[in-house]
């Protein structure tokens, strides 16, 4: 029987379809998740498409009744030409009126703000996962590092149980 050769994999479709923002579950306390879509420029698409995006410094604000990502970077595509895009420019984020209201209340009133925790590709679509945090202080980064460290011990010990 003849097979494929082992040089000839698949390629991996999902290897560049979700970026995560990992700084984030360290640094703040998530509370409301909401998932909204991204108004971008076709060579924004492409240049996300082959992975050369960041959202490790991306927020959100209100902005006149509007949500507008800042700070996510996108590459300038390499094959562009002249109709390029500028890689730290807002982003709209497209959510329906009532979550903007509420995520604007949970800002003016509660002291929250809005980070980024992932963007993805949902079918051919770009959404950016965006959600309501404070920020943690040195002790409870602290106090999560010893809780992770003990679970892992657990996780161990239990490992090497007869």
């Amino acid at each position: 029987m003849i097979g494929v050769p082992m040089s000839a994999k698949p390629t991996d479709s999902a290897r560049y379809t979700e970026l995560r923002n990992s700084k984030v579950l360290r640094d703040y306390f998530i509370h409301d998740k909401f998932e909204a879509g991204v108004k971008l420029a076709g060579t924004e698409v492409k240049s996300i498409r082959a992975g050369k995006a960041q959202i490790t410094d991306a927020f959100a604000r209100v902005e006149r009744g509007e949500l507008w990502l800042h700070g996510a970077y996108i590459q300038e595509y390499s094959h562009g030409g002249l109709s390029q895009h500028a890689p730290r420019r807002p982003r709209k984020l497209l959510l329906h009126a009532s979550e903007i209201r509420k995520i604007r209340q949970a800002v003016e009133t509660g002291g929250k703000m809005i980070v980024a925790l992932r963007m993805y590709f949902k079918e051919a679509l770009v959404k950016v996962e965006i959600a309501l945090a404070t920020g943690k202080k040195q002790f409870d980064k602290r106090a999560d590092l010893k809780k992770r460290e003990q679970q892992m011990e657990a996780r161990k010990a239990l490992k090497h149980r007869p």
